[in-house]
């Protein structure tokens, strides 16, 4: 019984087909940019309360999470490239958690960012909810995509250990803020 394997099929694909498989690659980035951007705006539009708020000791500095987030994202898109490409498992289950990760991703930062100055600390508890949501879910994407492809079960695992580190910023923001 063949397990895990990363090709469509035994042996090397047909060259026709590689056109395809890199336009898909190209497809599954630019979706996780155009989510990147489209989070990101919630942040640029009201991220000027964060500024002045309590934070986590262990915050790290502003550039460090538009580091993360772009090697995540395509890390993300990747992942679920390589699970889109294989033939020979079923993926409707594993790209569909994908396709909830994304949707989280644009829900969080309209929670935190977007939702603070309207609704305050509710907001950020709010957040909290949707990040551990965010965080289960991706949970649940390393199990789909890890027996469809190994890697990209793998390429998953920052983006869970993120998400837990996000939330610990989240919870500490909900409960100083």
């Amino acid at each position: 019984m063949l397990l895990n394997v990363e090709l469509s099929a035994p042996g090397t694909p047909a060259p026709a087909t590689r056109p395809r498989r890199l336009a898909a690659l190209i497809g599954f980035l630019a979706v996780s940019l155009a989510v990147s951007l489209l989070g990101s705006l919630p942040i640029r539009m009201n991220g000027g309360w964060y500024a002045a708020a309590d934070k986590a000791p262990w915050t790290p500095p502003g550039w460090m999470f538009s580091s993360a987030w772009l090697a995540l994202y395509a890390a993300m898109a990747l992942a679920a490239w390589l699970v889109w490409r294989q033939q020979l498992f079923p993926r409707r289950k594993a790209l569909t958690v994908y396709a909830g990760l994304l949707l989280l991703n644009l829900s969080w930062p309209l929670m935190f960012f977007g939702l603070y100055p309207m609704l305050g600390t509710a907001a950020l508890w709010l957040a909290l909810l949707v990040i551990a949501a965010h965080a289960a879910v991706a949970a649940a994407a390393v199990l789909r995509f890890g027996p469809i492809s190994t890697t990209a079960g793998l390429l998953m695992l920052p983006y869970v250990s993120w998400l837990v580190f996000s939330a610990s910023l989240n919870l500490y923001a909900a409960l100083h803020n």
